[in-house]
């Protein structure tokens, strides 16, 4: 049974307020944000985390709810804050039916970030309107399906989920198509922003060198895979040439997260 650690900080940057609550266990340490702006609650965070989000949900000021993508670190608490008031939720339109009704997390990601009870949602449009402000609703997959990103026309700032989280990738989830994330973040370079708000990086300034970043280094990536493979290495020698750190989560996760499905991206393609 893993022991974890757990804390939680209110941050707040003119009218965007935000939590970010931290999840720590032996060689991991993750951090969950959800974002609070213009009426407006971008992601919910997970239920492992719930008192640590408490105060936060207590402070915010909103009446609608956008989730990125289904994820339960990200749809954790909807059911909590569904339960006093009826708050409009919604979602890629290919995920409304699953949040209202039971679903199974893997057992890890149980220990992590606990089990989401179900939860109405309704299908996003192409953009919403929030009190002051006009939305577009971008669709990023690759992370997931049905993963979306949030960017705020007036203000110029755009919410990504977990499209980024990290210019230098390590490691992704079994159903991650790392191709299409790397085309989902080209598509957002188009957006005319300099601030991002990431789920697990929070945070990120000059948003648009970062995002540079990941697609080079994933571009760089995919040239060494296809060029080790064409020196006649197979996809484990190929994959423990380049990503030779044994990361704890690999492990914990029965390898459902590893380099390995982003090698085998790469591979497919070329």
């Amino acid at each position: 049974m893993l022991t974890a650690v757990k804390s939680g900080e209110i941050l707040q940057e003119n009218d965007l307020v935000m939590a970010r609550c931290t999840l720590q266990v032996p060689g991991v340490t993750l951090a969950v944000y959800s974002f609070n702006i213009d009426g407006v609650l971008i992601d919910a965070g997970s239920q492992s985390l719930f008192e640590q989000f408490q105060p936060f949900f207590e402070k915010a000021d909103f009446d609608q709810i956008m989730l990125t993508h289904f994820h339960e670190d990200h749809t954790g608490n909807v059911a909590y804050l569904q339960q006093d008031r009826e708050i409009p939720t919604f979602i890629h339109q290919m995920s409304t039916h699953v949040t209202e009704q039971p679903f199974r997390v893997p057992t890890y990601r149980k220990a992590f970030w606990g089990q989401p009870e179900t939860f109405a949602s309704q299908p996003l449009g192409k953009s919403f309107v929030s009190r002051n402000d006009i939305w577009d609703v971008i669709e990023t997959p690759g992370h997931t399906k049905d993963h979306v990103s949030f960017y705020n026309r007036n203000r110029g700032i755009i919410f990504t989920g977990d499209l980024f989280i990290t210019p230098k990738v390590k490691l992704v989830l079994i159903d991650e198509n790392i191709l299409t994330t790397l085309d989902s973040l080209k598509k957002i370079q188009a957006y005319d922003f300099a601030d991002m708000y990431c789920c697990h990086a929070g945070h990120v300034r000059d948003a648009k060198k970062w995002i540079q970043l990941k697609i080079d280094y994933l571009e760089e990536m995919e040239g060494k895979v296809l060029a080790l493979s064409k020196q006649g290495k197979d996809i484990h020698e190929i994959t423990a040439e380049l990503f030779p750190t044994p990361y704890p989560i690999i492990t914990y996760s029965n390898t459902e997260w590893s380099p390995i499905h982003m090698v085998r991206n790469f591979l497919n393609r070329g």
